[in-house]
């Protein structure tokens, strides 16, 4: 998910069906070689980051967008005159999925560098790391679901965010027991 930082064009968002962001993704990754647009084009991305959950006892691990519908370009769309460029305008809006640029119907709004740099971090940072589906809270009632304990329900009593793991008060041979788990290992109670 290496992002292309070095500006050669600006970034826009791009609205495109939903549940259809990696098919346009590849078709525009495919048309840009096939249609000669790297001249143009220079990177397509759809932000996501990795989530794991506990399905049926098992942790599973799923890619999850940051913003489903959407795509973020970097192309090269409105020239020094302020006009756009039509070859980029219609090689993006011709591609099948794409309901347009986010912007006036006519006029797409390019990210500003801000937004883009908090993004591309957002998206390196969370590159490696798997967050949790799920949040908690403290007082809730969970079920653990893998480890030692499993199949015992227990009360949060602390949440780190930051390790993604709970301290989760189980009743132990008649005893409250405080034990320490990573959020994949508990399911809501």
């Amino acid at each position: 998910m290496a992002a292309n930082t070095s500006s050669l064009g600006e970034w826009y968002v791009v609205h495109v069906l939903s549940g259809q962001e990696n098919k346009v993704l590849e078709s525009l990754k495919r048309r840009i070689k096939t249609e000669e647009m790297s001249d143009l084009v220079y990177d397509v991305l759809i932000p996501t980051e990795r989530v794991s959950e506990i399905k049926r006892g098992k942790k599973t691990e799923t890619t999850r967008k940051f913003f489903p519908g959407y795509l973020i370009i970097n192309m090269h769309l409105i020239d020094e005159q302020k006009k756009l460029v039509d070859r980029a305008w219609y090689f993006v809006r011709d591609t099948p999925g794409v309901l347009g640029f986010a912007g006036t119907k006519d006029r797409p709004v390019a990210m500003r560098d801000s937004e883009v740099e908090s993004l591309l971090a957002q998206m390196r940072e969370r590159e490696d790391k798997v967050k949790p589906k799920l949040s908690f809270e403290i007082g809730e009632t969970v079920k653990v679901a893998d480890g030692p304990f499993q199949n015992q329900s227990g009360v949060v009593e602390e949440i780190d965010p930051v390790r993604g793991k709970l301290r989760v008060s189980v009743t132990i041979f008649g005893r409250t027991a405080p034990v320490e788990l990573e959020y994949w290992q508990v399911e809501r109670g």
